[in-house]
Parts: C-alpha cells; sequence; structure tokens
C-alpha cells in the first residue's frame, strides 16, 4: 500500500528525481515483471565510427609522440612539420576507418578552406590532450567544423555558419547552467525579472528561474496537444509586453516532442521584430530527429543564443558534448553596453583581469570566462579530447555531402519504431508528421481512461487519484518507469514516455501494462459503484 503521506512528499521533487525514486520500487515489483525503465532519454544505441575514428587517431597521436621522445612510456610532443605526410603514410588506405579519416581532412580543405597541416596538428594534439585548450572558447579548425555540422543540420536555408561563434561545453546541461550565470553576471537578466518559458519542457528551465540565485518570474506561453504544441498567436502576444526580458524553448520540445512549423517561426519572428531586444534561448538537441528541422536561430539570429547536444543522436550522453553558438552580430553585445553605469564599471573591473579591452569583449567569450570564474580564463575551454570527438562526429555526417545520412535515418527509424509500438498497442492515433521527432511520448492518463472506457470512470480516476498515484502503482505492481507530465509544466493526468533506451518490443510490454492498470483502476471503480 502505498500512503498518501509518501505521494504528497514524494511530488516536493522535481521530475527527474521522482523517478529516481520509483526505480526502487520498480526493480521489486510485485508480479516480478521485467523491470522497463522508459523514464529518462538516454538512447540505447551509439555512433560506432566516431568511437573508432577517435581510437585511431589516438594512436596516430601517441606515434607522433614518440617520434620526439620515446623511453617506454615517456614520450614527447608532436612536431607539426610535415605532418600531413606522415598521417597519410600512417592510414591504410583499405580500412574503413582510415578512409573515414581521410576524408574528414580532405573535405575541411576542399569545403571549409581549412589548411591541412593546420588542422592534422590540431587533431593530433587535441586527441593526446597534452595542451590546454588554445584559443579558450572553441579549437580554431573545430569551431569551423562544429559550424558547419550545425549549419548542415540545424539552419536549414539560412547560410550562418561563417558568422557564427561557437563554444564547446560539457553537455547541454552546463549550457543552460553556463548561460544562466552569464545572463544574470551581465546584467542581462536580474532577480525578479519576468522571462517566458514555452511550456511543457524541459524541467530545470521551469527550475532554474525558480532558484534563489536567480529568483525571476517565470511567464508561461503554452503549447497543447490540441493546438499540435504549436504556439498559439495569443501566447506570442505575451512577449510584446517590454518587461518580458527573455524566452526560452525547446525546440522540438520535451517532453511533446514536437518542433516548431514553418508557420510558428514566422509568427515568431514577426514578434521580434517588434522585440528587437528580446532575449531568446533555444536548445535544439532533438532537431535531428525531425525532417527538414529549422532551428529558431535561423531565423531570429540576432536575438538567439543556440544550444545543442550531441548526446541524444551519436550516444555520447557520459562523453558530455555540447556547444552554444550566438551570432557575431547580436543583441546580448548591444544590451551589455546599455546596462547601467554602475554595473558597467563592475563589470569591466572583472573582465579587465583577462582583457585589456573589457567593454569590447563579446557575449559568448564572457560565458566562456564567467565558467571559470573569469580567474581562471586562462585554463577554460572544454578538454581538447572531448572537443575532437566533436569534430568526429560532425565529420562522419559532414564527410557524405549530399548523399542520405544512413545513419541519422536509422536513429529516426529506431524511435519511429518504437513509438508506433507504443501507440498502436494502447490504440492512440499517431501523429506521422514531419514536426514529430517521437523521441518522447506524452500520453493523458485520463483521456486513455476515458478512451478506454467511459466519461464517468474517467472522471472518477481524476477525482480520486493524480498521476503521481498511478506512476508509482506502475512501478511498484507493474516494474515500468515513467515520468510525470506536471514536472515539465504539461496538465495534470499527463506522463512521459521516452522511446529511446528499451527494445522496441518493450513499448507494446508498457502500453499493455498501462492498460492493464488501468483495468485494476476501473474494477476498484466498478466496485464502488456496485457497493452505492
Amino acid at each position: 500500500m502505498i500512503k498518501k503521506s509518501y505521494e504528497r512528499e514524494l511530488e516536493k521533487l522535481g521530475a527527474f528525481e521522482i523517478s529516481f525514486d520509483m526505480l526502487k520500487l520498480s526493480e521489486k515489483n510485485e508480479k516480478h515483471l521485467k523491470f522497463l525503465n522508459a523514464g529518462r532519454g538516454n538512447p540505447n544505441w551509439i555512433n560506432s565510427l566516431g568511437r573508432l575514428a577517435f581510437a585511431r587517431l589516438m594512436e596516430f597521436g601517441v606515434a607522433e609522440s614518440k617520434r620526439t621522445l620515446d623511453k617506454g612510456d615517456l614520450a614527447g610532443y608532436v612536431d607539426s612539420k610535415e605532418i600531413a605526410e606522415r598521417y597519410n603514410a600512417f592510414l591504410n588506405h583499405g580500412d574503413e576507418v582510415d578512409v573515414f579519416l581521410k576524408k574528414i581532412v580532405e573535405y575541411s580543405a576542399e569545403h571549409l578552406g581549412l589548411d591541412k597541416e593546420a588542422l592534422i596538428t590540431e587533431l593530433t594534439n587535441g586527441i593526446i590532450g597534452n595542451n590546454y585548450p588554445v584559443p579558450s572558447r572553441c579549437l580554431e579548425n573545430t569551431e569551423h567544423i562544429i559550424n558547419a555540422f550545425l549549419q548542415s543540420i540545424l539552419y536549414g536555408k539560412a547560410d550562418l555558419r561563417k558568422e557564427t561563434k561557437v563554444f564547446p561545453v560539457e553537455g547541454g546541461t552546463a549550457a543552460i547552467v553556463y548561460i544562466f550565470d552569464a545572463l544574470k553576471h551581465n546584467g542581462l537578466l536580474n532577480e525578479g525579472d519576468r522571462i517566458a518559458i514555452n511550456t511543457p519542457v524541459f524541467t530545470p528551465y521551469i527550475q532554474i528561474p525558480r532558484l534563489s540565485n536567480f529568483d525571476l518570474a517565470e511567464i508561461n506561453l503554452l503549447a497543447t496537444e490540441e493546438n499540435d504544441w504549436q504556439i498559439p498567436d495569443s501566447e506570442f502576444e505575451k512577449l510584446l509586453d517590454p518587461s518580458i526580458k527573455a524566452f526560452f524553448l525547446v525546440n522540438p520540445s520535451n517532453p511533446g516532442s514536437r518542433s516548431l512549423t514553418d508557420e510558428t517561426l514566422e509568427q515568431l519572428r514577426k514578434v521580434v521584430k517588434k522585440r528587437p531586444d528580446l532575449i531568446i534561448i533555444t536548445d535544439d538537441v532533438y532537431g535531428t530527429f525531425v525532417n527538414n528541422f529549422r532551428t529558431v536561430y535561423s531565423v531570429c539570429p540576432r536575438n538567439t543564443i543556440l544550444v545543442y547536444s550531441y548526446s541524444k543522436l551519436y550516444g555520447v550522453t557520459g562523453w558530455r558534448l555540447g556547444v552554444i553558438a550566438i551570432n557575431e552580430d547580436n543583441v546580448f553585445d548591444e544590451l551589455i553596453k546599455k546596462v547601467p553605469d554602475k554595473k558597467k564599471k563592475e563589470l569591466e573591473s572583472d573582465y579587465s583581469i583577462v582583457t585589456l579591452n573589457p567593454s569590447e569583449m563579446s557575449f559568448i567569450d564572457r560565458i566562456c570566462a564567467d565558467s571559470r570564474s573569469i580567474g581562471l580564463y586562462h585554463t577554460a575551454g572544454l578538454s581538447t579530447p572531448q572537443q575532437i570527438m566533436m569534430v568526429l562526429l560532425s565529420m562522419t555526417h559532414l564527410v557524405l555531402e549530399n548523399e542520405k545520412d544512413q545513419y541519422i535515418e536509422g536513429c529516426k527509424e529506431i524511435v519511429a519504431m518504437r513509438y508506433h509500438n507504443l501507440m498502436s498497442t494502447l490504440g492512440l492515433p499517431e501523429d506521422n508528421s514531419d514536426c514529430n521527432a517521437k523521441y518522447y511520448s506524452l500520453l493523458d492518463i485520463y483521456q486513455l481512461a476515458e478512451k478506454s472506457y467511459d466519461k464517468d470512470f474517467a472522471t472518477w480516476l481524476r477525482n480520486h487519484f493524480e498521476e503521481i498515484d498511478f506512476l508509482l502503482h506502475l512501478a511498484k505492481e507493474d516494474g515500468v518507469v515513467l515520468m510525470e507530465g506536471v514536472g515539465f509544466g504539461a496538465t495534470p493526468g499527463t506522463v512521459r514516455v521516452s522511446e529511446a533506451n528499451l527494445a522496441d518490443n518493450d513499448y507494446k510490454k508498457i502500453a499493455n501494462r498501462i492498460l492493464s492498470l488501468l483495468k485494476e483502476y476501473h474494477e476498484k471503480y466498478a466496485k464502488e459503484k456496485k457497493d452505492k
């Protein structure tokens, strides 16, 4: 028996913390069923080519180091002179991984205009991690390659590659933390400021603004299933209020898993035209799971901070690979120049320890400096092996040029099959539109109860049990872990299913266990009705 007092205590926690607690219940579930955790979005696939290339490139890096000093395990440094010749000689031109490593250099020279010797030297030093990241924000050739990748997968027809600066960071999580901290430090967001959030949304976007060190007033721009998870014009109108300083969104949405349509993006562009000072942060980690995806950054580049993570597409959540991207011509640098004189003097004093011209320091460089409390700016930046892994993963896509990326298409097929298995078993209609990433599904338990039985039962269930009760029983009795929708800002009664981390047929099992638990609730309802 699950006590109500326990449920009330759990509801004080965040959605992810609640799911962690349910893991204990589900692993020892009463029916001794297979434990199925569809709570987290960690993919159960990986990109193998990028990893094999990393290992092979590491071999080359060690071999190069031994050229200058070789005493057992004691090796020397990389000599860049004639390194391109040695690189080509090292590679076996009949091996798939080695051919890929050769293609990386050829593509970078032919399509990105990079110098082969400089690129190979950067890859080699970067892979062995023998130097601090220089420049601190991003290795020079790495920045060009990451930009080309973002251009290909996120920007659509907008040509932004050459005017975008990137800051590789420890995953999307670090990106969010660094951005919020820098916005506050630079006076762009202050305690009590009003911000807008497109809900439902990734839980930390709701939690962070409420923390005491930010204390921001939150305004929700609600997207609903009835509106295909798009932001209606009436909600966009809220952004015309000049007291709203910033707008945060995940696109495609989490947990709704839908991307903004061209029409919705056009509406946002019109809003920004009227609100040229509006700050936008968009987290586009699921963009590659949507056909013909377009980021908000592509239509509002001056106003947008773009966050992207390699984690979901390439199965590198443990690697912590993310990036912050900002246009060279941006509103953030403009707004910093308009902060009150007292704040301006404080900032100039803060950044004067790392630059002779603090007033001219760009916002993205300030984010990098702030990520290491400014004083450690000289040792800031993401570890160079992590940056090189970003290069390798980016290149698995870029070297294909005009060919279809079968890896990305394969990832889409995986989540599409799991989505189909879940929805078809539940007897719910499928959304096969291009906007649906299918990475998550948001299920309304009360709607499902009405569809499976009748409206009276759904009303009874709503009045007697919240989704936390349903989720706890699903874990304790049936061994299934899902996440509550309320923690993401969704309506009561909704639960999130991740289509990323279980076997395809497990989603049929999850659906059947949900229906089985609903049947148990219905039997209780029927008994109460009969006893009256």
